[in-house]
């Protein structure tokens, strides 16, 4: 047997020990109904404690703690879908299990939400409607809860599915089709719709060009070279680097935005500080870690392990910075409306409010996080630590490039771009023969001839194209049916329980 054949069945068996490796992890977060009925009994508590923790009167105790469970209900979503986009390359690579992937995510999440989260939130998604067109406050508050309720709904349909969709776009959607019900097209901002909508093409396209680039560069400097130990030795500390100086000014745009607002040169200033300090360090800490090693990929994918733990619990804290605005905003809405008698555009947070959003966020990725983890580190295309690095890393590396440029862009989006960009790269990279095979040769005479038949058609296709139909049709979605299942519920509260007086 040649070595083709063989290369394709060491590949053969290395897929199916990734694939039983997840199945295992997957199998090992399942407990039946457990996780069914532990979500409710938190639902009812966060129902309760906002009834404990906020005096009303008699007829809004009802909205109150539908508000207050419903917010906890969103969060659990968030936490069971959205979290899996900075989880699952690095189980994806079998850098962390599942288990490890979801106590890390949780902690730097919660930690996000409560350090970092702001006392002060935008309630009404980025500006979609505008509070001072004239909407009552009963039907503000009936607005904000089927918006809520309609994301969640969307969210937890789209985690079933094993759809990654974008949180924000899910809210976005829920408040744009309640305000539409409530108030007509008017109160809606379609300008801001209009940046949003683009942001469903340009915020995959340009994290799947930063990651494929990214993976590029080290494919050529590093794992393609002669004596792989020494072009490691020299260009990952260089990458470590830029990766510490991304991540100081993705946390300062971004991450701790509500608590610390610096300017452009102080970021600049800290960011080139944070690259300078990141690499007198890993040269030292590389050279040491290259010690053992023997000049193999195998072996140099172990160097970027450390750098992708800290990069991704990075990542998730500052998406519990932002992202837990999408589950606690309409609640804090809700809740402000009962002190002021009048809709804010901004309001403040309280932190038995924030805590509810903390909470079901962990709890959500705990008891739900791993189908989807596994479906973003192991089924869209196959990962490994490299690759794992380069999508945690274009993902600060895009949202910065955005924010600075001032695009709206998804940070879910982005993440599943730069594994499809990975993807899509090692296809061209690995089979520059795009030939197709005829039929008439697909009848092959001998052994030999039909494993490397068999590896050129495998080559083709390294990432599995149902998900990229899937995903993107998820994507393209999620607005018109969260506005739509929301002006659905805003007409049902008015007509029943909760009517605008």
């Amino acid at each position: 047997m040649t070595d083709a054949p063989k290369k394709l069945e060491n590949r053969y068996v290395n897929d199916l020990r990734k694939l039983e490796f997840g199945k295992r992890q997957t199998a090992s977060m399942r407990f039946g109904r457990f996780p069914f009925l532990v979500s409710i009994i938190f639902l009812v508590a966060a129902g309760y404690w906002g009834f404990l923790n906020l005096d009303v009167s008699t007829e809004n105790i009802i909205i109150l703690v539908a508000a207050s469970a419903i917010g906890a209900y969103m969060a659990l979503n968030i936490g069971a879908n959205d979290v899996a986009n900075n989880m699952g390359p690095a189980v994806g690579g079998r850098v962390l299990t599942i288990g490890t992937a979801v106590v890390i995510a949780a902690v730097c999440e919660s930690a996000g939400a409560l350090l970092a989260g702001g006392d002060v939130v935008k309630t009404v998604a980025k500006g979609i409607i505008d509070p001072s067109s004239g909407v009552s406050v009963d039907a503000f508050r009936n607005l904000m809860l089927g918006a809520l309720l309609a994301a969640a709904l969307w969210i937890n349909l789209a985690t079933y599915l094993n759809a990654p969709v974008s949180t924000t776009h899910s809210i976005v959607g829920g408040v744009l089709g309640a305000g539409i019900a409530g108030a007509g097209v008017g109160l809606v901002n379609w300008v801001t719709m209009s940046k949003i909508a683009a942001s469903w093409v340009i915020s995959p396209v340009l994290g799947g060009i930063a990651a494929a680039s990214l993976l590029l560069f080290i494919k050529v400097k590093i794992l393609r070279v002669d004596n792989k130990l020494q072009a490691a030795k020299k260009w990952v500390p260089i990458l470590i680097g830029l990766m510490a100086a991304a991540f100081v000014a993705y946390m300062a745009m971004k991450g701790l935005k509500k608590i610390w607002k610096p300017d452009a040169d102080e970021i600049l200033i800290f960011s080139g500080l944070a690259f300078l300090a990141t690499w007198a360090v890993s040269v030292p800490y590389i050279r040491a870690a290259a010690q053992p090693l023997q000049n193999r990929r195998k072996d140099i994918h172990h160097l970027f392990n450390v750098p992708l733990i800290i990069g991704v619990s990075l990542l998730c804290f500052a998406h519990g910075a932002n992202d837990v605005a999408n589950a606690v905003g309409p609640l804090a809405a809700i809740v402000s409306t009962f002190a002021t008698s009048t809709v804010e555009a901004k309001v403040a947070v309280p932190f038995w409010v924030m805590l509810i959003g903390a909470l079901g966020l962990a709890l959500g990725l705990f008891l739900f996080g791993p189908k989807l983890i596994n479906t973003v580190g192991e089924k869209i295309t196959r990962l490994n630590a490299p690759r794992a690095y380069c999508v945690a890393l274009a993902s600060a590396v895009t949202v910065l490039l955005a924010t600075a440029l001032g695009l709206p862009v998804s940070s879910t989006h982005i993440a599943i771009g730069a594994i499809f960009g990975i993807g899509f790269l090692r296809e061209y990279v690995e089979n520059p023969n795009k030939r197709r095979i005829k039929p008439s040769h697909r009848l092959n005479h001998t052994a030999d001839d039909a494993f490397n038949n068999t590896n050129h058609r495998q080559k083709r296709k390294l990432v599995r194209r149902r998900f990229v139909v899937s995903i993107a049709a998820a994507w393209v979605i999620t607005v018109p049916a969260s506005a739509s299942i929301a002006a659905a519920i805003f007409y049902v509260l008015q007509t029943l329980t909760l009517p605008v007086k």
